[in-house]
């Protein structure tokens, strides 16, 4: 059924993007902030030895 493969790329188009944005989100929402504290402290750390 040729009639029905523009629905099925758009359906893939859709697809694709929501899985994109859900990634993005769960990447900025949880992940993201973890590495940001782990740099803060590993610059603390670093601080710290320098000074002893």
């Amino acid at each position: 059924m040729p009639q029905l493969i523009p629905f099925y790329f758009l359906n893939q188009l859709y697809f694709s993007f929501v899985v994109l944005f859900v990634v993005i989100y769960i990447l900025s929402k949880y992940f993201l902030p973890l590495f940001t504290l782990q740099q803060v402290i590993r610059l603390f750390i670093v601080k710290l030895n320098n000074k002893s």
